[in-house]
């Protein structure tokens, strides 16, 4: 430890913690999450990310209020042979970057979110004495988690099948890390006789394969006319997404991005997603019934678990995007529209799933682990 402030042990003090990774909002978000709980503990830690720094990084950052340092860096699975022999060429020069970056920062803590970004910091952390600390989000862990489980003290999984050679002596079941703002704003009141509400989110960018279901499926809806949807869509189908319920007559808020997701959950009536971890851990914090159309690239297959792991606890349904029609998505809409009592049980299943203080939890658990190591 560093400075005349970590020569304190103790719960309270202020620390310099990195948060390493990102890339997509399921590894950025839980990240997001966990910072802003270290935060709350002591508003004079400093919190500083780390990562590859696209656009969506940079956008999701600033609108959270906190820094980020850029490492070159690309990405090696399922990429051609050119391509990954230049992201290993450029791994040195990353370690190199973030093991300056961490020099700078006098960092008392790593904390890794997944993502291929994680992976030169979290190592030039180890290299350096620095503990290092993983979030896992999936049930099937990524290969950049999967090849720092040896140098980390602490591995926070979200669920309790999640797969992989971990250490039982590191392994704490948190759940997924869900920002604040989504648990803070999540509570807007639904108006008495107000519409069926869906919301439909396919991830930060949208997902094309869900837009032209939902297309498909308007025509097919029985009662149009007592359904509301809200629609993220990602940029690019916007337009052809929002002239559809336009056509059908059907009352719609159409986005390509909505930063205030939690007034949007909060009026859902249920949830047309796919089944990234941090959607999963947002859904069980809050409570809400979903219909997942996992993602089938995902790696590992991973979404298709996730969404298992509800489904199988009666608290989802799921609909593989092979067997996707939008018939078939507008016979599945229009019965749990006529089945509130099953809508409520699978949105009661969901809650008992939730695990809303995982930041807080991880937090806790990283300052133990701190205080044990300072003052050995």
């Amino acid at each position: 430890m560093r400075g005349a402030d970590q020569q304190l042990c103790g719960p309270w003090r202020s620390l310099k913690v990195v948060v390493a990774g990102g890339g997509t909002g399921g590894h950025l978000f839980p990240g997001i999450a966990v910072a802003r709980a270290f935060s709350v503990r002591n508003a004079h830690s400093r919190i500083l990310f780390v990562g590859a720094g696209r656009p969506f990084e940079k956008e999701a950052l600033a609108h959270a209020g906190y820094p980020q340092r850029t490492i070159a860096v690309e990405g090696i699975k399922g990429r051609g042979l050119w391509a990954r022999t230049r992201a290993v060429m450029k791994i040195p020069g990353a370690l190199f970057r973030s093991a300056g970056v961490l020099a700078d920062v006098g960092a008392d803590l790593v904390v890794g979110v997944g993502g291929y970004a994680a992976g030169p910091v979290a190592l030039a952390a180890w290299l350096k004495c620095i503990p290092v600390v993983l979030c896992e989000q999936n049930t099937v862990p990524g290969i950049t988690n999967r090849m720092l489980f040896p140098m980390a003290k602490r591995i926070y999984v979200s669920f309790e099948n999640t797969r992989g050679k971990i250490d039982p002596s590191k392994k704490r079941i948190t759940g997924n890390p869900v920002r604040q703002q989504i648990l803070d704003l999540s509570t807007v009141e639904k108006r008495r006789n107000s519409k069926f509400t869906i919301l439909v989110v396919g991830g930060s960018q949208g997902a094309h394969a869900i837009n032209l279901a939902v297309m498909d499926a308007l025509p097919c809806l029985r009662r149009r006319e007592k359904i509301r949807i809200i629609h993220q869509t990602g940029a690019a189908d916007r337009e052809r997404v929002a002239e559809a319920y336009e056509k059908n007559g059907i009352d719609a808020e159409v986005k390509a991005f909505f930063h205030d997701m939690a007034s949007r959950y909060g009026r859902a009536d249920l949830v047309v997603c796919r089944a990234g971890a941090t959607t999963v851990a947002e859904l069980t914090a809050l409570g809400k019934a979903a219909l997942f159309i996992p993602y089938p690239f995902a790696a590992d297959n991973h979404q298709e678990l996730n969404a298992r792991a509800l489904v199988d606890q009666g608290a989802a349904q799921m609909v593989l995007e092979r067997d996707l029609t939008g018939a078939d998505l507008a016979r599945r809409i229009d019965r749990l529209a006529a089945s509130p009592d099953r809508l409520t049980a699978m949105a009661c299943r969901s809650n008992m799933l939730g695990k809303p203080d995982a930041a807080r939890t991880i937090v806790d658990d990283c300052y133990q682990l701190l205080e044990n190591q300072a003052c050995i």
